[in-house]
């Protein structure tokens, strides 16, 4: 028997707007969590990407503010943290849409955007906050937002925010909003890393676990697909060729640096391939432009960094491409989770050079032995990856089916060089008996 969302006691006014938007049956990682949050208990959860997480916090957050009364008047009853200002827009849309038709107001603070704007928004009171650890911050040591009454914290893609630096706003967080009845829940890709460990045991309060997925675990709806490649003209023209050749809606291609982003964006351009490109040191109010004009479809093609690779839903990209490989398997798991969404099926290609095959080890270590690179049928390459040194010592011995060849010893000619001969091509000499280095005064004392 399937379960659906009113199997879970939501509001019934939830369950309507899920039902008009077409959502009736829970993920895995929604179905596991809910129940937990229902109640107030604290959870920590690992889960990989697209499993569908927000709405496992999302759906409870509006739950308990339209079914308890808050702890306190003015201050916010829901904050919910995101490691990027991306990841949190997406995250406040989704909440908005939610609360839409419901008396609760959420508002968005994220870095990059005017900071006094943000402060009148929160002079209204919103009761779900949605934002970016620093920002968040901020407003805190500005006093221009207040925590005390806060009655769930969430902490979304908890590994990305330490990784990103933000360690030190967290636990502030944490302490402006430490109220003995407040619920914390945690997600995260993966509970491997030692920060990580102390900040659970910081923050959460005998929670259920929920673990679900490794942080290395590839979507099923999604086919791999390896290439060689030579060098970066010969990735030019694999890049070119496949976003052709392929069918898609739309694709993402991740590069490794800024500057690349800007490189591979005007040669798709140039090959009539409409392409957009994100990196970090873009404003904010330019990231936030590329994100909408390519979600809304003005665009085929995105080559981004790393900045888009957790998190985002983009629905219609049914292809990604790693031009360049991480150097973290967890960040490919990321970045080809971008595609095969919401049951959709996708494709992710993969070029291996040999500045890559460092990166391809890692990944094949960890994500699957069984991956198999090729050589592309049209564009082929002589580089077919390098074969496992092995560092074992070399057998000096003599082997018994190869006996080492005995090799008689020649005596050496001793050589009298005290005669002053030439011997070989070097002329040996003897020293002059009265060499002796002398500057003008000493001359000058020595003369009779």
């Amino acid at each position: 028997m399937l379960l659906t969302f009113s199997d879970l006691n939501l509001d019934h006014r939830i369950v309507t707007t899920l039902t008009n938007k077409h959502f009736t049956e829970p993920t895995p990682v929604q179905a596991n969590t809910i129940p937990y949050a229902m109640v107030g208990k604290d959870i920590l959860c690992c889960s990989k990407t697209g499993s569908g997480k927000t709405f496992a916090f999302v759906l409870p957050i509006i739950h308990r503010l339209m079914n308890q009364k808050s702890f306190a008047k003015r201050d916010a009853r829901a904050l919910i943290l995101a490691p990027t200002r991306e990841l949190a827009k997406q995250v406040y849309l989704e909440v908005r849409a939610l609360v839409s038709t419901l008396p609760l107001k959420a508002q968005l603070v994220v870095g990059g955007e005017n900071f006094n704007d943000q402060v009148k928004a929160l002079r209204h009171n919103p009761q779900i906050i949605v934002g970016t650890a620093g920002r968040v911050a901020d407003h805190l040591s500005g006093r221009t937002v207040f925590l005390n009454g806060l009655e769930i914290l969430v902490y979304d893609e908890a590994d990305r925010m330490l990784d990103l630096g933000f360690a030190q706003q967290l636990l502030e967080i944490n302490q402006a909003a430490d109220h003995r009845k407040r619920q914390t829940m945690l997600f995260s890709a993966t509970l491997d890393s030692p920060s990580l460990t102390h900040l659970t045991d910081t923050l959460l309060k005998q929670p259920a676990k929920i673990m679900l997925d490794s942080s290395f675990t590839v979507h099923s709806d999604i086919t791999q697909q390896w290439y060689f490649a030579d060098h970066i003209e010969h990735k030019h023209a694999l890049l070119k060729a496949i976003l052709k050749e392929v069918e898609h809606n739309q694709a993402i291609v991740f590069c490794a640096t800024r500057e690349d982003t800007v490189k591979l964006r005007d040669l798709l351009n140039e090959a009539d391939l409409d392409a957009i490109a994100l990196s970090g040191d873009l404003l904010q109010n330019q990231r936030a432009h590329v994100m909408s004009s390519f979600i809304s479809g003005q665009h085929s093609v995105l080559v981004t960094t790393d900045v888009a690779s957790r998190g985002l839903d983009m629905k219609k990209v049914s292809l990604v491409v790693n031009f360049d490989l991480p150097k973290l398997a967890e960040e490919y798991v990321h970045r080809i989770g971008r595609t095969g969404r919401a049951g959709a099926k996708g494709l992710a290609i993969a070029f291996v050079g040999p500045r890559d095959w460092t990166a391809f080890t890692h990944i094949q270590r960890n994500v699957g032995n069984d991956i198999t690179i090729e050589s592309h049928p049209l564009l082929s390459a002589k580089f077919s990856g390098y074969q496992v040194s092995n560092n074992k010592p070399k057998n000096t011995s003599v082997s018994q089916n190869n006996p080492m060849k005995t090799v008689k010893k020649v005596p050496k000619k001793r050589v009298d060089t005290s005669q002053g001969v030439d011997v070989g091509h070097v002329m040996i000499k003897r020293k002059p008996r009265n060499e002796i280095n002398l500057d003008d005064d000493t001359l000058g004392e020595g003369e009779d």
